[in-house]
């Protein structure tokens, strides 16, 4: 199971390589058929996204469905793996929403820097980054190796409004 885990992973990574030699981030979203999320409103008092010299500091962000609603559940419980990286995935288009509304365009990234993966798991569940790659293997996807993270995967016993995961991202920019 590992090895096939670790095999998808440099599959994904080669031909996100090769894929990145033609195109911009935009067009790999074309290509694709990837719509990004419209930014959130933040829901307390806080702001989504901090640039700082050339870096871009996201808040964590929920993941939503395509029709908007939350993904919640908690790994372990009543919430499946593949349900929670495609949870992550959705995550990493709201991330990628709110820096295209910050910055204008996501053809301006320069590195994604790290990436900060909470799920909300029993305490029995221990394949956090096996959920956070849901929203890694999609950034190398779109980014190819300016996609490549420094990363964290943990789990938590609750989230903000029950979701399955929670991901906030650094981004060095042009």
């Amino acid at each position: 199971m590992k090895f096939r885990h670790l095999f998808i992973g440099l599959m994904v990574s080669w031909l996100a390589t090769v894929a990145m030699a033609v195109s911009t981030p935009t067009e790999r979203l074309a290509e694709l058929g990837i719509t990004l999320q419209k930014p959130d409103a933040p829901v307390a008092n806080y702001v989504p996204a901090v640039r700082v010299g050339n870096l871009v500091f996201l808040a964590g962000h929920l993941p939503r469905t395509e029709a908007g609603d939350l993904m919640k559940g908690k790994l372990g419980q009543d919430v499946s793996l593949e349900e929670a990286q495609e949870a992550a995935r959705r995550t990493a288009l709201a991330l990628l929403g709110t820096l295209k509304r910050e910055i204008g365009s996501i053809d301006r990234v320069k590195r994604i820097v790290r990436v900060e993966g909470f799920v909300n798991a029993t305490p029995d569940f221990t394949s956090h980054s096996l959920v956070i790659n849901g929203c890694s293997d999609l950034l190398v996807e779109i980014f190819g190796d300016k996609g490549r993270h420094a990363r964290m995967a943990i789990g938590a016993g609750s989230l903000p409004l029950g979701v399955s995961v929670e991901i906030a991202m650094i981004v060095e920019v042009e």
